[in-house]
């Protein structure tokens, strides 16, 4: 099994330093995003790179249309009202399961001094994989003309790791604090205005290697489509603050085909 150290920069990302854990922290805090540049090894970035190559044929690819909410239409609301305007996302997908056992992304993944880095960050006591055997660590594939549609998570952290870029658009986008989902603030008309392209979104410059933490839940975000034949590749280390939970079957269809 690789060390940590042969996995990430160490250097530039001390993990087990305080302050640069308190550094990280605030920068969440502040701006909802955190990028950590240069976080891995350039021959583990390779590593992972080629698994992805290697790998793509498996991918199973999907086109769906959805609100920005990820919820179901609401007949309350015209199809063209912004709670219910729908938006693409198309993108190939690896599972968990085929994520080779000696890989760099499973050794980091487990690793106890990531996942006390990041609980430090997050701000959680303790986090846990998926209890089923797809959704943990999924490998994200998207081409010529893939997108991630705009959106709001569900979950209150995202964890990725960028691992090539295309030639161009793959653009995060974002804007912070669009809604207020604890207490059901939902801010259609900032989202019309959104869809409408009235408001320039902010962008995150992410290059491969980098790691990202990003709050979603509140935040509106998306990836435009990818230009060029170089395919965006980025890895998602999904984790839960409880244990014993899986991704919804029918989320797993959805998203992989099968259960």
């Amino acid at each position: 099994m690789q060390k940590l150290a042969e996995i990430i920069n160490m250097e530039a990302n001390p993990i087990n330093d305080a302050m640069f854990i308190a550094q990280c922290k605030n920068t969440l805090e502040t701006c909802g995003a955190l990028v950590l540049s240069n976080f891995l090894q350039p021959h583990a970035l390779r590593s992972i790179k080629q698994e992805g190559v290697s790998h793509q044929h498996r991918a199973y690819y999907a086109a769906n249309q959805h609100n920005v909410y990820l919820t179901k239409a609401d007949s309350a609301f015209s199809t063209d009202h912004p709670r219910n305007r729908l938006v693409t996302s198309s993108k190939g997908c690896i599972t968990d399961e085929e994520i080779p056992t000696d890989s760099a992304l499973r050794t980091l993944y487990n690793a106890q001094n990531f996942q006390d880095f990041l609980c430090a960050v997050l701000d959680e006591e303790q986090l846990y994989p998926y209890a089923d055997s797809l959704s943990s660590i999924n490998l994200h594939y998207a081409s010529q003309g893939q997108e991630l549609g705009w959106h709001f998570d569900n979950s209150s952290f995202a964890i990725t790791l960028l691992v090539q870029k295309p030639h161009a658009g793959g653009v995060f986008e974002y804007i912070e604090e669009m809604r207020d989902a604890d207490k059901g603030e939902m801010n259609y008309s900032g989202v019309e205005r959104l869809l409408n392209q009235q408001i320039t979104p902010k962008t995150l410059q992410i290059e491969p290697g980098d790691l990202v933490l990003f709050r979603g839940r509140n935040a509106i975000h998306r990836v435009t489509p990818t230009q060029g034949d170089i395919t965006r590749m980025l890895v998602v280390l999904a984790y839960n603050a409880q244990p014993d939970i899986a991704l919804s079957e029918t989320a797993r269809m959805t998203f992989y085909g099968r259960i």
